[in-house]
Order: structure tokens, then C-alpha cells, then sequence
């Protein structure tokens, strides 16, 4: 008979329940930061669980009647959907646990230009658009009201409010001038939260750490790094056995030896090396070999297309950086890898920082994202 048990493990989703590992110093950290009113930006690598912690803490936060609304820039390409979607969230988020169905859409009454009300056959949910061709002073107008009515209707039931933004770097394409009208209507609703958040570091640094930025200075700084191995040790091990299965303590350390603890690499590897082990069985080393040897054909495409990106400096360097990480820009280490000049490596390597393939503390370099070193050197030697 098949075994019909769950795999416990999730990646590439938001980690939910029980898939979410052991965050809670964050948890505990973030939360406390948006009851203080405090604004933060969350600085992590690609796929180390922002959004999933984001979400985790907004659950919590919703519990203690705190009004949580939510807007991922990604899905914004011009004003006229940021104000979609921002009228869209203050509906679902802020004004439904505030009022009565009839009186919610009168939150809108104060809006320069008011949106169109949609509404979805198959469920009933409302949407909210808002015509192109407008002035561009309206539109900002009702994009200033947009981001103080959070803040607003929180305080006039006494309740807290905050606003998180996922994908945050996306402003800078939505329109130039948006990050200086976003900032000053942030500015007169100190007692509201704000929370960014967003895929490309280099980007969230830039806007946040660069002086002549409206942001600048504007946000905690919070750092995400990997999970401690014996938080995800015990995740694992725990994991194995709730689902009628069992791993030897050589093949956890193997796993976290190859991952480093990189939350989204551990819950892949770990998903296969579940699903390589038979029920009421041990996984051990072996199994986490096979378990590697799937992770890597399942992520073949997407490395296959890194590849063919990236330049022959950058393939070089890759190449190099997947045999021994180290200081490619010293001379002993382009010696030894026969690496071009330093202006070259120099380059190449901004190149793959900017993609988040390589990461950088001081002179030593690296790559982080999870089994391309290991890609590299079975693929392209």
C-alpha cells in the first residue's frame, strides 16, 4: 500500500506552520519593532524567508487587533495600480475589521479621484480601479490620501496600524518622483509602522543607505541570516519522525554541511532526502547523496540559464569560487585559478553580487545561492 504521508518539508512557497523553522528571536524583534510604531527594513538574501517571516508576524500582530495591510510593489507598474492595490488592502484590511459592509467604501469619499468598484462574480470580493489619463497631480493627491488612511482610520478607533511593502525596490521604476511622495506622507503618521521589504538587496541598500535618497536613514535596519544548525537540526530530525521516518544524526550534519543552514537550500534538500526515504526506514548519507543528485536536476534549467548569462569572466570566476571560496582579487588566488587582472575579477564579480549569485565580506568571496557551487563543479568542472 503507498504511503500517502505528506512530505513535511515545503520550499518555494511561503513556509506556513509547521514548514516555518525556528525564527522566533525575529519574530519577537519585528514585532515589538511595529508596536513601537518603529518603520524597518528587512535586509536578507534571496530566499531566506522575508516574506514567510513577514507573513508570520502579521498573523500574530492581526490577533492583537493591530490593522496589518499589505502591498507587493511587483504587482504595481505605474501609480494607477499602487492605488489599486492600496485601496484594495485599506478595504479588505483596515476597514473591514473598522465597519459595517455598507459603511466601508465611504473611506474613500475624501479621494481626489475615486476609484471604480468591481465586483468579482464567482466570490463576491471587491476590486478597485482607477482610470489612466487623470492629472498627474489628482493622481499623487489620492496616493498621498491612499498611504495616510491606515494611520488614520487606526487612530480614529484606537486601534495601530501598519503598512508593509513587499518587493520596495520596484518604487524606483513605478515613477521617479514616488519615493519622495511616499516618504513625506510616511513622514506625518509617525505612530504608523512601515515594513519593507524586497528581493534585491543591492537595490534596498541603495535606497535606504544612500544619503541623497528620500529613504535614507528612514528605517530600522534588520539583518536575516542563516538558521543556527542546531535550531534546524532538531526541525529536521523532528520532521523525519512525526512522518514515520527516521535520519541519522551523520546524514542531518550532512545536509546543514551542504546548505549552511540556508533556510530555503535546507527545506529543498531536505524535501527530496524525505522523499528518497521510505517510510519506517533511516535516511543516512547515502540517501543524502541521492537527494542532492535530485535537487540539482530539478534546479538544472534555472543554473543552465545563469550560465548562459554570464560572461566568461563571470563563468570563470564562478568556476573558481565553486572549487574554494576565498579572495579572488588577490594575486595568490587568480594565480592559482588562473583568473585574469584584478579590473576584470573586479567586475565580474560586481556583476554576480548584483545578481546575488556571489556575496562578499570584505575581500572574501563566496556563492550563495544554494547548490550552484555544487552545480558548477559536476556540470561544468
Amino acid at each position: 500500500m503507498a504511503d500517502k504521508t505528506p512530505n513535511p518539508f515545503r520550499y518555494g512557497a511561503l513556509a506556513l506552520d509547521d514548514a516555518f523553522t525556528d525564527r522566533q528571536a525575529e519574530i519577537d524583534e519585528l514585532e515589538a519593532d511595529v508596536r513601537n510604531g518603529q518603520d524597518v527594513v528587512l535586509f536578507a538574501p534571496r530566499r531566506y524567508g522575508k516574506s514567510s517571516l513577514v507573513w508570520r508576524v502579521a498573523q500574530r500582530l492581526v490577533k492583537k487587533r493591530v490593522l496589518v495591510a499589505q502591498v507587493d510593489l511587483m504587482t504595481t507598474p505605474t501609480k494607477e495600480r499602487l492605488a489599486e492595490k492600496l485601496a484594495a488592502t485599506i478595504y479588505e484590511d483596515v476597514a473591514s475589521p473598522l465597519f459595517r459592509a455598507k459603511e466601508r467604501l465611504r473611506v474613500f469619499g475624501n479621494l481626489r479621484i475615486k476609484p471604480t468598484v468591481m465586483v468579482n462574480p464567482e466570490d463576491g470580493s471587491l476590486g478597485f480601479t482607477f482610470e489612466a489619463g487623470r492629472a498627474p497631480q489628482d493622481l499623487d493627491e489620492t496616493l498621498e490620501r491612499l498611504l495616510e488612511l491606515p494611520g488614520q482610520l487606526g487612530a480614529e478607533r484606537e486601534r495601530q496600524a501598519v503598512l508593509i511593502l513587499d518587493e520596495f525596490q520596484e518604487i524606483v521604476d513605478i515613477d521617479r518622483d514616488l519615493p519622495k511622495l511616499m516618504r513625506a506622507a510616511f513622514q506625518r503618521q509617525p505612530e504608523v509602522s512601515h515594513i519593507y521589504l524586497g528581493s534585491k538587496r543591492h537595490m534596498m541598500r541603495r535606497i535606504f543607505s544612500d544619503e541623497n535618497e528620500p529613504f535614507w536613514r528612514s528605517a530600522k535596519p534588520m539583518e536575516l541570516g542563516v538558521i543556527a544548525p542546531e535550531l534546524f537540526s532538531g526541525y529536521i530530525v523532528d520532521q523525519f519522525t512525526a512522518t514515520g521516518r527516521r535520519i541519522r544524526p551523520e546524514a542531518v550534519e550532512q545536509v546543514l554541511a551542504i546548505t549552511h543552514g540556508h533556510p530555503y537550500a535546507t527545506q529543498e534538500l531536505a524535501y527530496f532526502l524525505w522523499q528518497a526515504t521510505p517510510s519506517r526506514t533511516a535516511a543516512d548519507v547515502g540517501r543524502v547523496e541521492e537527494a542532492l543528485g535530485a535537487v540539482l536536476r530539478s534546479e538544472h534549467a534555472h543554473f543552465s540559464l545563469v550560465w548562459s548569462r554570464a560572461s566568461s569572466a563571470q563563468r570563470r570566476l564562478l568556476q573558481a569560487l565553486a572549487r574554494q571560496a576565498g579572495h579572488p582579487l588577490s594575486a595568490p588566488y587568480r594565480r592559482r585559478f588562473a583568473l585574469p587582472g584584478p579590473s576584470t575579477v573586479q567586475k565580474a564579480l560586481e556583476a554576480l553580487e548584483r545578481e546575488e549569485l556571489v556575496a562578499r565580506d570584505g575581500g572574501y568571496a563566496e556563492i550563495c545561492e544554494p547548490f550552484l557551487a555544487e552545480w558548477v563543479e559536476r556540470e561544468v568542472g
